[in-house]
């Protein structure tokens, strides 16, 4: 894999064994899907092209070729309104392609590692750190240097040491 890329998207094509996310927001509603949460919001199905979103086409091609794309999301509940959304229609839509989810619940506890940024970690040693303003747009990513890996995969290994799967999350506080 190269890493001469500062573009996720390239290197969700070149990743060679997984890719690992950490969400820690509680509104990315500015940075996509915008169409399909203004219709959760209102009640209405899924969009048609929410549903067979590129996203999807990515992750099942990850996949299929043997490939892991999985992410813990950091949250408290109650949920915010985008966090219903994002739970309700986008992991379990994204699960359908193959996509791994788990929860850390900080809601009874503290977040263990409140210092870390959103993240993509490509085969731990690739990192985009990723940058959103306080309404939840996506700002860009930076390609974070080598000499940082072993704090974001600290990161990575305190967050999933402490997280559940996702559906078992959502089996006991989901809608």
């Amino acid at each position: 894999m190269t890493t001469s890329s500062n573009s996720p998207r390239d290197w969700f094509e070149e990743f060679e064994r997984e890719a690992f996310r950490l969400e820690t927001l509680d509104d990315y509603s500015k940075s996509g899907g915008v169409d399909a949460y203004r219709a959760f919001l209102a009640g209405e199905p899924q969009p048609e092209d929410y549903a067979t979103a590129d996203w999807m086409t990515t992750v099942g091609n990850a996949v299929q070729s043997g490939r892991r794309i999985y992410r813990v999301h950091i949250l408290a509940r109650p949920l915010t309104d985008y966090l219903r959304f994002e739970l309700s229609w986008g992991y379990r839509r994204n699960m359908t392609a193959g996509e791994e989810f788990f929860i850390l619940d900080t809601t009874d506890q503290g977040n263990p590692i409140p210092q870390a940024p959103d993240f993509w970690l490509f085969d731990e040693r690739v990192i985009s750190a990723m940058t959103y303003d306080g309404a939840g747009k996506f700002l860009g990513s930076d390609l974070v240097g080598e000499e940082q890996l072993p704090t974001f995969l600290a990161y990575r290994d305190a967050a999933l040491a402490q997280a559940v799967p996702f559906t078992d999350w959502w089996a006991k506080y989901g809608e």
